[in-house]
């Protein structure tokens, strides 16, 4: 990454600074936030099956890893921070998002107890990014240039979509409008994987060879980027729902004897009840994106 921009933006590339570290150990979060004013906390083992397999290994990055990193920016008077979650952290049914869910909890936990005036503390949940480090479409186009079928889990799941640049934007949406402990939720489409596959073939144009090969451990058939329970306080912000932490205290006689009855009319926001996206549709999204064009170009080259 260092001779990267160094090569592709060298009157800039001074701006970039490079740490060797570790999320969980405390000390070099310590040495690597000496005058830094923000963080985007995007450190995550996010691979399902391999969390699966591996469960405190999730809990040491994606749990403690957290604790270790709004210790050290509370400590240093960071100004702001946005964790970064997933749409597997809501109604977790796997290691990797019962780890983000925990995330979750001890960054609302953190904004509690910390002034938002010295440090801001906030975070995002969405869905998969298209063409982002294991996610399926690579997979899917690698298999294509190797003139192999295409390998589906199940066809009828669903998953929300995002471009990196969709994602950016909801990270700097909370970046400017979070107050200390809300989620930021992005009103994201989705579409099936079968959907999704077919819209790769004709991209390629290739006839579509689906096998399915069933549901890995750990996966859902549909995920969801807001529960039923958070709708009670969710906010409608236009492209984006807003989670407010719950800063209610641990005196439950309060809500015992008078209780709260106001609730925002919202249902639970699933890639299963969100709008579906065609084929067309999700090819005009494909198409958006600067790896399916490059790979794209390569296909054309070798045919």
């Amino acid at each position: 990454m260092r001779h990267a921009y160094q090569q592709s933006m060298p009157e800039d590339s001074e701006k970039i600074k490079f740490h060797i570290g570790d999320v969980r150990d405390l000390q070099s979060i310590r040495n690597a936030l000496y005058g830094v004013d923000y963080i985007f906390h995007a450190a995550a083992l996010k691979q399902v099956p391999s969390c699966e397999f591996f469960p405190m290994e999730a809990v040491n990055t994606n749990v403690i890893g957290t604790e270790h990193l709004l210790t050290a920016a509370i400590e240093q008077k960071v100004r702001k921070v946005i964790c970064l979650s997933t749409d597997k952290a809501a109604y977790p049914v796997n290691a990797m998002g019962t780890s983000k869910a925990m995330m979750e909890k001890i960054f609302i936990a953190k904004s509690r107890t910390t002034d938002p005036k010295q440090t801001l503390i906030c975070g995002t949940r969405y869905g998969n990014v298209l063409c982002s480090r294991g996610s399926v479409v690579p997979l899917f186009i690698s298999q294509i240039m190797e003139g192999r079928e295409l390998t589906v889990t199940e066809p009828k799941m669903t998953r929300f979509l995002m471009s990196l640049d969709e994602a950016v934007e909801l990270v700097v949406y909370a970046f400017e409008h979070a107050a200390a402990g809300d989620i930021m939720v992005q009103k994201a489409p989705a579409c099936t994987i079968e959907v999704l596959a077919k819209a790769v073939c004709e991209i390629f144009e290739v006839e579509p060879a689906i096998h399915t090969i069933g549901i890995r451990h750990g996966e859902k058939m549909h995920e969801t980027l807001l529960t039923n329970e958070e709708c009670a306080r969710a906010l409608d912000c236009g492209n984006y729902f807003c989670v407010p932490a719950d800063n209610r205290n641990l005196n439950y006689d309060n809500y015992f004897t008078n209780g709260n009855l106001d609730r925002v009319r919202l249902t639970e926001f699933t890639s299963a009840n969100t709008r579906q996206l065609g084929v067309e549709q999700v090819k005009e999204k494909l198409l958006q994106l600067p790896y399916v064009q490059e790979q794209l170009g390569e296909w054309r080259k070798k045919k």
